[in-house]
């Protein structure tokens, strides 16, 4: 289980409001607006149907009480917890209309950021016993980091940069355009602040060696095979972060951590994570119900 301090109501509202707007249309909910009565009361339950580790409960909730802030939501299996098939993960009751309506992007962005979650922590797993760290990178949907990198701390995993401003990262482009790895970090180091941290990528030992000589904060080694990694750890010898990337699976994630890196990043586990199975089942009241 991994501990996640939930994102403040001001940073998620907005996204959930959009996705409810987008969804409701020019004309509202036609469909449960015409069969299901505006008195009716429901109560339901999000439940899983498949194992994996829960995050976006509290998107979940906060769609359902933008529709009507009635509506009662207890949560059963918070952010960060793992989950079986048919565990219950929150319960709701109240207005069956609202319920009805916010329930597909409830469960849209909780199935979504859930997925996330369990593909992060099955690599975070895969790693183990090695003391290396699983990290996400800027490969996310577009409008939505701050909740997939969110998720990907749900799974167990750390975040890389939130964006182009937290960091120099010096990849291969740059290092094209520049005419080197020497004189791009030195264009870098004059431009940012002292507590700007620069990282370089690299391809290959021998640019490893420039990166190290110009005294950068930490190297991406980019598409290196487990024997160069193992190699490239040695000559860096604690001075600098080294983090792995490229080609990181499941089958393939232990050995990179046993060439002893401090970090891998992974873009899978945010641009290609298959959403986890999450459904709600509905129970209406006898006395409520249509006949």
């Amino acid at each position: 289980m991994s501990f996640v301090e939930p994102l403040p109501t001001i940073m998620i509202e907005p996204i959930v409001r959009s996705a409810l707007l987008e969804d409701l249309g020019r004309a509202g909910d036609i469909t449960t607006d015409a069969i299901i009565p505006r008195s009716a009361v429901l109560e339901g339950v999000i439940a899983a149907r498949q194992h994996g580790i829960i995050a976006g409960v509290d998107l979940a909730a906060l769609a359902f009480r933008l529709l009507d802030p009635g509506i009662s939501v207890v949560v059963e299996k918070p952010d960060g917890v793992p989950v079986g098939a048919r565990d219950t993960v929150l319960r709701v009751r109240g207005s069956a209309r609202a319920i009805l309506s916010a329930e597909r992007v409830a469960l849209n962005l909780l199935c979504r950021l859930s997925g996330i979650a369990s593909a992060t922590g099955m690599l975070v797993e895969a790693v183990r016993p090695h003391p290396a760290r699983i990290v996400c990178t800027r490969k996310t949907t577009p409008g939505l980091r701050t909740l997939e990198k969110y998720a990907v701390r749900a799974g167990g995993g750390s975040n890389h940069r939130f964006g182009l401003d937290d960091a120099v990262l010096i990849k291969d482009n740059h290092i094209a355009v520049a005419g080197g790895i020497r004189p791009a970090i030195e264009r870098a180091r004059q431009c940012v602040g002292h507590l700007v941290k620069i990282q370089v990528e690299v391809d290959t030992l021998a640019q490893l060696g420039d990166a190290l000589e110009s005294k950068v904060d930490a190297v991406l080694l980019d598409n290196m095979s487990p024997d160069q990694m193992r190699e490239a750890v040695r000559m860096a010898n604690g001075r600098v972060v080294t983090e792995a990337s490229g080609r990181i699976t499941r089958e393939t994630v232990n050995a990179v951590a046993a060439a002893g890196v401090d970090l891998i990043s992974s873009g899978w586990i945010t641009h290609s994570a298959p959403a986890l199975d999450l459904g709600l089942d509905v129970d209406m009241p006898a006395n409520q119900r249509l006949q």
